[in-house]
């Protein structure tokens, strides 16, 4: 079997593994199971097979036209290379994990057929956009992704919460996607063609007529897509959906496609300074405030939201620097140890027995009753916080690697601010992120919290799965900057000193302050009785966070929320807590700036509509309902009357007759 065939397979089998999920969902149940973890396998073994022949040399491209349509051409095409090859690979093996681990995680409910076809479907779509070859074709897997993210981040369509974050996800994703698509538009008109070669083609020979345009209308469709600053704000409130679809959507689909989406077409922004530097900003406020912000949160889940908005700053800010194999690697790694986080964090939740959702203040005891989720989430934990020898460590630091490159004048493709801009935010980011990581990692599992109730060990995929993610989260940096070096274009993985040294210490210097403030607020609580605490909301939280927490607060029994006082975050970020607890107020910013003048302007619609249009449309009809209503009283039924009538005007036609011919 070629090459090529096999790359078609690979997105193909979930399709059909999807397909015949939903028609055989209600009929034949117990097929749904394997119809959702074997066609997902298959493509991952065939993913593999297809890597190992690509062997991270010359690209495959296969090609043949769809439809002709008189002017630019819509084809069916295939781009291989090595990042598509990893990529391909990573989703598949992500995917595989989410099917496997939500058999026993969502095994009661009984709406998992209509999920486990969606998430093939989702997997499928992400499997497409990075095989694909051709714009359109890419679009078709980048907009399929976005209404399966709505159905599966609404899969608790019972909950408010699960409503509106689907709701606002589809949006806001949609928000970008409007300019993203009038981008891919313009980049096809210049270059003749919506094939990814040729338009590469026509960049290197200059063919861009707009080129600072188009990077920044694409640029809007990324941001929303991979959560980016300022239309991030989508992903938190996602967080109401199934974990393992969190998993699925932060580790490897969805967001990770617009990172993808930049690296596959880096030329065309390189092409512009201007959307260079725009894009060493957007990642720069992204890591520092997403990283602020997770320092904050008191969800689990929320917390590795923000950390995924973070990591994908790192991503874009590794693009911001012309250094695509940065970014993807960082990508590949992110993939292994999130996916991790993530499905550890459900074992948690499964354990306290909620939906969705765990409040780490509530938390206690853990480490004795989910074992395999705390040293599992102890290794993605330290890989997400760049410890060597982990895998966060190898990919974090050739971002960083890469903008010093910028900084010390070894390429043109970046302007020197945008390097500046990623090495003091990736550095400052490395410091909030292992500050974060210790946070959860000691309340989560060292926390004084209310103890949930015990439901039970979990079942046993779930912590099979987890350590199976725990082998890449410990060992894939470091092969991969040994093995995989051609993979890559040719780019050293290698660590530098200098940046090491760097990132390494701000990232242990983080994890002790965090340690330090840890103990210290633990033994003020030991001093100060919880009920004062819970009463006080801790004086400078204010009320502000606690509807934000309270919106989000997990169903632990009908005990009130109480902040644990031996939160560090608190005490780290100081009166910036509050601010950061609910995102720094952007949802409120974009409620004033846009929600609130929409549906005025649909109020004002509306009435126009009930009292202009409406009206003037009962108005014209009244003239003739006047009309037929006198007409009907005439029709009296006396037969003498219609005769007398007759007469009447007969006279009346004749008198008018003997004046206009005497006049005449």
């Amino acid at each position: 079997m070629t090459t090529t065939t096999l790359a078609v397979l690979v997105p193909l089998l979930p399709f059909l593994g999807a397909a015949a999920g939903l028609l055989l969902g209600r009929t034949a149940p117990g097929f749904v199971r394997p119809l959702a973890v074997l066609p997902t396998l298959a493509a991952l073994v065939l993913a593999v097979l297809v890597a190992a022949r690509q062997g991270g040399g010359r690209a495959l491209d296969a090609v043949t036209e769809l439809t002709p349509t008189g002017s630019v051409p819509v084809e069916l095409a295939l781009h291989i290379d090595g990042f598509a090859a990893l990529v391909a690979v990573l989703v598949a093996l992500v995917a595989t994990c989410v099917q496997l681990y939500s058999t026993g995680y969502l095994r009661d409910d009984p709406r998992y057929p209509s999920y486990a076809a969606l998430v093939s479907l989702f997997t499928s779509a992400m499997l497409l956009v990075v095989y694909s070859g051709d714009l359109i074709v890419l679009l078709v897997g980048w907009e399929i992704m976005g209404i399966c993210s709505y159905f599966l981040v609404g899969h608790y369509w019972e909950t408010p919460e699960a409503r509106a974050a689907s709701l606002k996800a589809f949006l806001v994703t949609k928000l970008g996607d409007v300019p993203f698509l009038i981008g891919l538009f313009a980049l096809a008109t210049d270059a003749g063609s919506f094939r990814i070669t040729e338009v590469l083609g026509a960049v290197a020979q200059g063919g861009l007529g707009h080129p600072t345009l188009t990077a920044l209308l694409l640029l809007a469709g990324v941001a929303g897509k991979s959560a980016q600053f300022p239309l991030h704000t989508w992903l938190p409130d996602a967080m109401a959906g199934p974990t393992p679809v969190s998993a699925l959507i932060h580790a490897a689909t969805m967001v990770a496609a617009g990172v993808y989406f930049i690296a596959r077409l880096l030329p065309v922004f390189e092409s512009s300074g201007a959307a260079m530097t725009v894009l060493a900003v957007m990642a720069a406020v992204t890591m520092i405030g997403s990283a602020l912000a997770a320092l904050a949160q008191d969800d689990i889940k929320r917390v590795l939201a923000y950390s995924t908005i973070g990591q994908l700053g790192y991503m874009t800010g590794a693009l911001a620097v012309a250094d695509r194999g940065a970014a993807v690697f960082h990508l590949l790694s992110h993939g292994a140890f999130k996916a991790l986080l993530f499905l550890a964090a459900g074992v948690i939740i499964h354990a306290a027995g909620t939906n969705s959702l765990a409040a780490m203040s509530r938390m206690r005891n853990l480490r004795a009753r989910v074992p395999d989720a705390y040293w599992t989430m102890t290794v993605a934990l330290l890989a997400l916080a760049a410890i060597p020898p982990f895998s966060g460590f190898f990919s974090k630091e050739s971002v960083l690697a890469a903008a010093e490159h910028v900084i010390g004048g070894h390429t043109e493709h970046a302007p020197l601010a945008a390097g500046w801009a990623v090495l003091v935010a990736g550095l400052v980011t490395a410091l909030l992120t292992a500050a974060y990581a210790m946070r959860l990692w000691l309340l989560a599992f060292r926390g004084h919290g209310t103890e949930a109730p015990d439901h039970g060990r979990q079942p046993r995929v779930m912590n099979a799965v987890l350590w199976i993610l725990a082998i890449p989260s410990l060992a894939f940096g470091g092969l991969a900057f040994r093995l995989l070096p051609d993979w890559f274009d040719g780019h050293g993985l290698t660590p530098t000193l200098t940046t090491s040294v760097l990132g390494t210490g701000v990232a242990l210097v983080g994890g002790i302050i965090t340690y330090g403030a840890w103990q210290h607020t633990t033994a003020l609580a030991a001093r100060v009785p919880l009920g004062a605490v819970a009463a006080d909301r801790d004086g400078d939280a204010g009320l502000v966070e606690a509807e934000a927490i309270a919106s989000h607060r997990p169903a632990y029994g009908d005990v009130a929320y109480a902040p644990d006082p031996a939160d560090p975050g608190r005490l780290l970020l100081g009166p910036l807590h509050r601010h950061a607890a609910v995102g720094f107020h952007l949802d409120a910013l974009y409620t004033a700036l846009f929600v609130r003048p929409v549906r005025a302007g649909a109020s004002l619609v509306r009435f126009l509509d009930r009292e202009v249009v409406e009206n003037y449309v009962r108005g014209a009809g009244t003239l003739p309902r006047w009309l037929g209503t006198a007409v009907r009283r005439a029709q009296t039924g006396n037969v003498q009357t219609y005769v007398s009538a007759l007469l009447a005007g007969t006279v009346v036609l004749a008198v008018a007759a003997v004046l206009v011919a005497t006049g005449a």
